[in-house]
């Protein structure tokens, strides 16, 4: 693969990797983004995924890049000074490797629908951490409210570790409207409810409904929710971080749903 050198900031290619790496609107309008390390640009790869281009940094060991650019058939190859790299890159130590990649539209799953609907969560991080917890519970679908971060900004990427490359994910949705139309249950984690999460039956078709890290979920999502139950907290703490609450209660109805036909654990 031929690489070719970039070394101005008016280069066109430049100038549109920092949009990507900077705008959720260009993200969107392009339906492009940037993936962050070698482990991104594989399991992107893993999922069907081929990059549009691959860029790296002039101090990042283009041997290291070899076994992925071999797979890599249609992207172009572009080399920027450490520098120029550092200002589209969304850590504060860059790998030395990025890679401008298509959106993926990963099929439906065909299981018993276990859907995580997110509300208004706004940290990038907590976002792509919650797709991720998601997709290696076996989630069926991931239903995002119109206030949620971009999920393929490429901080939340990193967060997601690959999740929004195979879990199928619903953006800017009226999640009332959406709640009211879902054919199962709905389930909203709240807190001082009377209903123990525990308690609840999340074996068949099951949608668990979180909300925003600060002030939870709205007065009309709750209303659309079939009912609300709380997490137990023995603890002396007020609430969960809501990346942690989707983690309880979706590794819950994992552990319904692998239980025998018996009813034993």
């Amino acid at each position: 693969m031929t690489e070719m050198p970039i070394t101005s900031r008016d280069n066109p290619i430049f100038r549109r990797l920092k949009k990507l790496a900077e705008s959720a609107r260009a993200r969107r309008e392009a339906r492009m983004t940037l993936l962050d390390g070698e482990h991104l640009l594989a399991a992107y790869l893993d999922a069907g995924g081929q990059p549009h281009t691959l860029v790296r940094s002039v101090s990042f060991d283009a041997g290291k890049l070899a076994h992925l650019s071999a797979r890599c058939t249609q992207a172009k190859a572009i080399v920027l000074p450490d520098a120029l790299l550092a200002e589209i890159a969304p850590v504060a130590t860059p790998t030395g490797l990025l890679a401008e990649a298509a959106w993926l539209a990963p099929p439906a799953i065909d299981a018993t629908p276990l859907v995580i609907v997110l509300e208004d969560i706004q940290d990038p991080g907590n976002l792509g951490a919650m797709l991720r917890t998601g997709a290696a519970a076996g989630a069926t679908l991931a239903v995002l409210s119109k206030g949620c971060h971009d999920p393929w900004s490429p901080k939340a990427l990193r967060g997601g570790q690959g999740a929004q490359f195979v879990l199928p994910m619903l953006q800017g949705v009226d999640l009332a409207a959406w709640l009211n139309d879902f054919s199962g249950q709905s389930i909203a984690l709240a807190l001082g409810e009377p209903n123990d999460f525990y308690a609840q039956d999340c074996a068949g078709a099951t949608a668990l409904v979180v909300g925003n890290e600060g002030s939870g979920l709205s007065p009309a999502t709750i209303r659309a929710a079939d009912r609300c139950a709380q997490i137990p907290m023995p603890g002396r703490v007020e609430s969960l971080n809501a990346s942690a609450a989707l983690a309880v209660a979706v590794f819950e109805a994992v552990r319904q749903r692998r239980r025998d036909p018996s009813g034993a654990a």
